[in-house]
């Protein structure tokens, strides 16, 4: 029938066409929806007439169609022609007077009894009925807590419109997207969109408009009406009301004193953010950090983590920003706004009032005679570290 009306000598001319003629000349691979009638729809089309004449096209006004489909706002023929097409797909469409403008024509523009090209691409498909629809690509094995309401967070992400189409890139900035969660400084589908998720989670979002920037769009990235596609990786997440937390990787069975405020203490960490990416490593200077704890010399999360320790336990200290570097971070390795993670190892510490420790392991019987002061002695000794290291021995 497409060929007839075109004219191909072979099958002649089989008359007046009574519905409109679709050529799917490109259909993608993937078609997650197709568009029904009270779709609301954005495409771009060029139309001519038969000869090739060029009488309309979105494209010269630099701006998409956006409308819904099937409910009598198009010409009868375009209503048709545009239903059952997926995101991407593209269509050839000629449509018959009767189902176009008719034997009135549209004055200066389309004469009577004119039928009608349409070469059209369908970039957008949404309803008024739709959700968010998420869908998880990848999540870590560990997650001890998820992103709620009032959580301030910190990702990375891709956005594009649904045909593709790229209109932002924390990428391509350099930096991650930094905002509070749940308190209306994000577009409500971000919002919703980032409920739940870990830290290292990677999420596909799609948003409808109504829950994105609707008839407005946003400046000349965003058109009206356009669902947007975002995808995101969450780097780490904290609240504001949140204090440090502990995790105690290994206790020494024994344990005689635990450190307090006003403690010496020798320890060596490997710090990361929370994505696992390492910041800083007392095992890499070979030297453990030595410092006082409780006292204001290292940062308030480590002051207080390392409050209650034993010599020889290693422990997880997890501190969110305003108890570490807050929004400036520290450098080029700690961002703001970042969550400090620390795989403590404690060495030993002491206190600076601390008195010698004795503790006789063996005494023999009939001790008549014992040590006093400006005595001249002889006796073998092992000298090690409060870890059990290996100084010294005679």
């Amino acid at each position: 029938l497409l060929l007839g009306v075109l004219g191909a000598p072979a099958l002649g001319d089989p008359g007046p066409l009574e519905d409109v003629v679709i050529d799917r000349y490109y259909i993608p691979k993937i078609c997650l929806r197709e568009a029904q009638m009270g779709d609301f729809i954005r495409y771009h089309y060029n139309g001519t007439f038969k000869d090739g004449k060029k009488f309309d096209s979105s494209y010269d006004r630099g701006a998409t169609v956006a409308g819904v489909v099937g409910v009598g706002r198009l010409i009868t023929g375009m209503d048709r022609g545009l239903q059952g097409m997926c995101v991407n797909e593209r269509r050839h469409l000629i449509v018959p007077p009767h189902l176009g403008y008719g034997s009135i024509g549209v004055a200066g523009l389309i004469p009577p009894d004119a039928t009608l090209y349409f070469d059209v691409v369908m970039l957008d498909i949404w309803n008024k009925n739709d959700k968010l629809q998420i869908t998880t690509l990848s999540k870590p094995q560990r997650c001890n807590r998820t992103v709620e309401n009032s959580d301030f967070v910190r990702y990375h992400y891709n956005g594009t419109l649904l045909d593709g189409t790229p209109f932002d890139s924390s990428y391509s900035k350099g930096s991650t997207y930094d905002t509070y969660v749940g308190t209306g400084w994000l577009i409500k589908g971000m919002d919703q969109g980032l409920l739940g998720m870990c830290a290292g989670e990677k999420r596909s979002i799609i948003i409808p408009p109504f829950l994105a920037y609707g008839e407005k769009g946003y400046g000349t990235v965003i058109p009206p009406q356009a669902s947007l596609v975002f995808s995101v990786l969450l780097v780490d997440f904290h609240n504001p009301k949140d204090g440090v937390s502990l995790e105690h990787l290994e206790v020494p069975e024994t344990c005689k004193r635990r450190a307090v405020t006003g403690d010496f203490v020798r320890y060596h960490y490997n710090g990361t953010l929370m994505d696992g990416t390492l910041f800083d490593s007392s095992y890499s200077r070979n030297q453990t950090y030595n410092t006082y704890i409780g006292k204001g010399y290292i940062i308030p999360g480590m002051d207080q983590g390392l409050q209650g320790v034993c010599v020889g336990e290693h422990r997880r200290v997890v501190v969110p920003p305003h108890l570490a570097y807050g929004e400036n971070g520290a450098g080029d390795k700690i961002p703001g706004s970042a969550v400090l993670i620390f795989d403590v190892h404690i060495i030993d510490f002491h206190n600076p009032a601390d008195p010698v420790e004795i503790e006789t392991v063996f005494r023999p019987e009939g001790c008549n005679v014992t040590s006093r002061h400006r005595d001249f002695v002889r006796y073998h000794y092992n000298c090690s570290l409060l870890d059990g290291t290996r100084l010294f021995s005679s």
